[in-house]
């Protein structure tokens, strides 16, 4: 009897043991698996931050660079190039400059570019059931990529951006304007050898399309300086005299060749210490009124600003601002809005 009792103890011992081994094993399991679940965690975040650093990167290599872009050689004939696809037409008499800043969609940045400018809205002949999105963007990138364009945008912009710039770009609200916020944009580049590069950019909706076209141009000047004797001669003989002082494009500020214009002016008041003049500034129609009036103003008062620190007496000066009042010259054309923005002097 007391065998047997022994034996029993003996099979439950065994039994007890091996339960806590088992225990203590998926213990160390459990904290093999949290260790590695550990590590598995690290993994993925060090592969979530690479992942971060690899989009920034490839962000910064997407930014765009015309010295990235390959240069066409391809003969596109004149200015605005191409024409319009089958069945699609201008709802506007497309508007055409030989020199203008055409605002560009870049990287979601509507970006200044200056040159030559054409822009239109453009609408189906069959009228908006015969309109096809899809046909007027499809035209485009086909004829462009083959003749070496490359497209370096496709997006909206952010409302931040329509606001930093849209008070800067004078011509928004015109026939065929792009760069509202509501807008998806395409913007093509073809690069050219003599850094004439050409820039198209389209938006459409469901019933017509905008469709602008830029060729980067330096500006060049056409006005000559007025020289002091042919001013004091036209005062005297008819008591006006009208210049073209050169500013900044779309702000106060006188280039190099104004204050050289105002010089000349500033000769005919030291030769004559009795002379009064009144200056008068102009701009063209383009853009608001409101904006041209104030701008015009700004002028006038800049060149008797000027002409004071020349050692003028301000009693003897006065300005006024018109805005695009009184044009001396057709408003439609490059060469009349020329004419247009201008200082008169009137004698007192």
């Amino acid at each position: 009897m007391g065998s047997l009792i022994l034996n029993a103890t003996k099979v439950l011992l065994f039994f007890v043991l091996a339960a806590q081994l088992t225990s203590c094993k998926d213990k160390g399991n459990a904290g093999n698996k949290n260790d590695r679940a550990g590590d598995i965690s690290v993994q993925e975040t060090q592969a979530t931050d690479r992942s971060g650093v690899s989009d920034e990167i490839d962000a910064e290599k997407s930014k765009f660079d015309i010295d990235n872009i390959p240069i066409s050689k391809t003969d596109l004939g004149d200015f605005p190039f191409f024409g319009l696809p089958e069945g699609l037409v201008t709802t506007n008499s497309p508007i055409q400059r030989n020199y203008d800043v055409l605002y560009v969609a870049v990287d979601g940045i509507m970006t200044p570019f200056e040159g030559k400018v054409w822009k239109t809205y453009v609408s189906a002949e069959g009228g908006y059931d015969a309109w096809s999105l899809p046909y007027f963007q499809k035209s485009y990138d086909d004829i462009i990529t083959s003749v070496g364009g490359v497209k370096i945008f496709d997006g909206k912009i952010s409302y931040e951006e329509y606001e930093r710039y849209h008070g800067d770009a004078v011509y928004m609200g015109e026939d065929g304007s792009i760069g509202y916020t509501d807008q998806r944009i395409k913007t093509y580049v073809i690069r050219r050898s003599d850094g004439g590069d050409i820039y198209v950019q389209m938006t459409g909706d469901g019933v017509s399309g905008s469709l602008n076209i830029l060729q980067k141009k330096p500006f060049e000047q056409t006005i000559t300086i007025l020289k002091s004797e042919k001013i004091q001669r036209d005062l005297e003989e008819t008591g006006k005299v009208v210049l073209y002082i050169n500013f900044e494009l779309d702000k106060a500020v006188l280039t190099s060749k104004g204050k050289e214009a105002v010089d000349e002016v500033a000769k005919v008041l030291q030769g004559d210490k009795e002379l009064k003049i009144s200056i008068h500034g102009y701009t063209d129609s383009s853009g608001e009124e409101t904006h041209n009036q104030k701008l015009s103003e700004s002028r006038a008062r800049t060149v008797m600003a000027e002409l004071i620190a020349m050692g003028i007496a301000t009693e003897r000066l006065s300005s006024l601002g018109h805005g695009s009042q009184n044009p001396l010259a057709d408003n439609g054309t490059d060469e009349g809005r020329a004419k247009n923005r201008r200082v008169e002097l009137i004698k007192q």
